[in-house]
């Protein structure tokens, strides 16, 4: 009696805890107390608490300072004068954090474990036209005496009903507090866990970033590419520091000039594009060298290895581009329209594309854009947006020939539309390469570099070849390089 059923042919299906359990198995626990801080849309976290029973264990303090006075009397006034941003929560966090151990004695409570959540949000605008976005983040402990762990995002509301991106939000909260303390042991897992009982279309996640002693091993950047790995957003971007940035931040009404590319590893063609079609960028109208960004765009197929992303690869890939002091992008976009539509919605200055003659070819191939209704138009009319241009690399043909936009080669049905975005002056020629180069490949570099065949330093730019070599990077192995000399 009792004994559970199973059919010869049952599936195992993983048992997600329901909100109010999570919420339930927190209050439980005699040791979890914090507070919750939260502005601009309700309280919905902290009320899963309240309603799951047991919260006067758990909830310390729970608060929304809505006015825009009391919350500066009470976290410090912000020299942008906005209130949703990253340094806001954080200033909570602290500020909450602080609160909590100066009020509550240790001697007293000697097993508490201490947490501050926080979330500092804008809900959708009453016209419907922004959809809202926010900053959630908790700050806490897993033992008495440790130092406390962070775990802050970013995230942006699909829907279009203030309500609804309420109880979005509260779900979320209890997700990560969740999270925080019984997944912190696993952060990739934490990360699909913040989307129980969500769905992706709901809500956006583009930024997170762990710190604290019990993510001392966690690369933030491989968080970063987890979110876009996952569909929890499109794209990522990391500073040359290697710190993951909130894309709007940083491209926010500048100028854009992208590469995209394997960068497996960088060249001396990759890095001959970029200065030259930099130099014809910030000599375009309206483009200003100190509001100008550009942005080494990697795409999630380019980083697929046998189907799978190899992250030690993604890792030697990042490390090198930001030694170099760039600003990189992890995108989903396998189409150059969907980059484009993608920095349209931050920016409406000057953008450009630095791409070769091969990448260009492919643009004017149809069958990347049988999936849109109007096909290859409404890709080129989102593609040539406004001021966007394209500067084009040349290309070495077989016969030694080097191929350019005056002498390249599309599908004969493509051939008058190629024109006519030549004849606008959308494709403009990079003419100052150098043609000493133009046979360096980056596959064939790896190739070199894995094999441990001499002679692929020359092709990557100064001071690139040390760093592979130091960090052992693409499978560089000094042994193999000895033994096919």
């Amino acid at each position: 009696m009792g004994t559970e059923i199973k059919l010869k042919g049952d599936k195992v299906i993983a048992q997600i805890p329901s909100i109010k359990d999570k919420a339930l198995r927190i209050n439980l626990n005699e040791n979890i107390y914090g507070t919750f801080a939260e502005i601009g849309a309700g309280q919905e976290t902290v009320r899963h608490f309240f309603r799951s029973g047991g919260s006067s264990g758990t909830i310390a303090k729970a608060m929304s300072a809505y006015d825009k006075d009391f919350s500066d009397a009470v976290y410090g006034t912000e020299g942008d004068g906005r209130y949703v941003t990253e340094n806001r929560l954080k200033k909570m966090l602290t500020f909450e954090g602080e609160l909590i151990e100066e009020r509550l004695s240790r001697e007293k409570h000697p097993n508490k474990l201490f947490f501050s959540y926080a979330n500092t949000v804008a809900t959708i605008d009453f016209a419907k036209q922004f959809k809202g976005h926010g900053w959630v983040g908790i700050r806490y402990q897993i033992e008495p005496d440790e130092a406390y762990n962070e775990i802050i995002l970013h995230i942006r509301f699909k829907e279009t009903d203030a309500r609804l991106q309420q109880e979005t939000l509260g779900i979320l909260g209890v997700n990560l507090i969740y999270g925080a303390f019984y997944k912190y042991n696993d952060p990739k897992r934490l990360l699909r866990y913040l989307y129980d009982h969500l769905d992706k279309d709901q809500l956006e996640i583009d930024t997170i970033n762990f710190s604290g002693p019990r993510f001392a091993d966690v690369d933030n950047r491989l968080m970063s590419l987890q979110l876009v790995k996952n569909g929890m957003t499109d794209a990522v971007m990391f500073n040359p520091e290697g710190k993951n940035v909130l894309p709007a931040a940083i491209l926010y009404k500048k100028n854009l000039l992208a590469f995209r590319g394997s960068f497996r590893p960088v060249t001396n063609v990759n890095v001959d594009m970029y200065r030259k079609s930099l130099r014809m960028f910030l000599e375009e109208n309206k483009v200003e060298k100190e509001n100008t960004l550009v942005v080494f765009e990697i795409t999630l197929s380019n980083l697929r290895s046998d189907g799978e992303i190899d992250e030690r690869d993604f890792m030697d890939r990042a490390e090198l581009l930001c030694s170099l002091g760039q600003t990189v992008m992890i995108s989903n976009f396998q189409e150059y329209y969907k980059v484009v539509e993608y920095f349209s919605n931050y920016t409406k200055a000057r953008m450009g594309l630095a791409m070769g003659v091969n990448n260009l070819v492919d643009i004017f191939d149809e069958k990347y854009y049988r999936h849109l209704s109007g096909g290859i138009l409404e890709a080129f009319g989102k593609l040539f947006y406004r001021d966007m241009k394209v500067f084009l690399y040349p290309m070495l043909g077989e016969d030694g020939e080097i191929i350019t936009s005056e002498n390249l080669k599309v599908h004969p049905r493509m051939k008058e539309l190629y024109k006519f975005f030549k004849f606008n002056g959308k494709v403009v020629d990079i003419v100052d390469y150098n043609p000493d180069i133009l046979n360096v490949f980056s596959r064939e570099v790896l190739k070199m570099i894995s094999n441990g065949t001499p002679g692929w330093e020359p092709m990557l730019p100064s001071g690139v070849a040390e760093i592979i070599k130091e960090h052992h990077l693409f499978g560089y192995h000094p042994q193999k390089t000895l033994e096919q000399n």
